[in-house]
């Protein structure tokens, strides 16, 4: 990992394979599923208005504390974490084209797993042009959520499980930004009204 953060700072972008790895990949998965099978997710946001999704769920906020090294080690940078957010696709959803806000200044994208098993593409806009990143379970694409628009195209699958780690730069302009401005992580415990990206 020693030479990724000149190539996250040259190209704004790096795939980080198997980031989540079991059991914590298996059990968030089937946590997402079950909590959404409850009706304890929103439906939809302006950006995919039928998925199921969900903000700053403690279990996923946890994953943000827990992962944040790795994504430290991998930008060089000291981060402060801002929010989590997790999404469960089916088939047809579509994720607009779009840049991220002020608090989503570094931002993962991971998947949690998907029925069937067949990579469902992320399309960025990098430096060198646009491109397709297929991820496996446990796979993530970091990248530099404010600068790249990121999309995807119309899901062909059953069902897909989305987390999203976001985090700022302690020295950056966004710093003010750490814990999306609320005073810690899951201050509201499953809080669904704020919007993603």
């Amino acid at each position: 990992m020693n030479e990724l953060p000149s190539l996250f700072d040259r190209n704004r972008y790096a795939v980080l394979p198997s980031l989540l790895t079991d059991p914590d990949l298996s059990l968030t998965y089937r946590y997402l599923c079950t909590i959404s099978r409850a009706g304890l997710m929103k439906s939809g946001d302006r950006l995919v208005p039928h998925a199921a999704c969900r903000y700053g769920d403690p279990m996923t906020d946890s994953l943000l504390l827990k992962i944040q090294p790795a994504i430290e080690q991998a930008t060089g940078l000291s981060l402060h974490p801002t929010y989590s957010y997790v999404r469960l696709y089916k088939k047809g959803d579509e994720l607009q084209k779009h840049t991220d806000r002020e608090s989503c200044e570094i931002s993962v994208t991971l998947c949690l797993g998907m029925d069937p098993v067949a990579p469902w593409p992320i399309h960025i806009d990098g430096p060198a042009g646009s491109f397709g990143v297929e991820l496996k379970a446990g796979d993530a694409l970091l990248y530099r959520g404010i600068e790249l628009a990121h999309w995807r195209a119309p899901f062909v699958g059953e069902q897909l499980g989305q987390l999203f780690l976001h985090y700022v730069d302690q020295y950056g302009p966004y710093a003010d930004w750490k814990f999306d401005r609320r005073p810690s992580l899951s201050d509201m415990p499953g809080r669904t009204d704020r919007t993603p990206a």
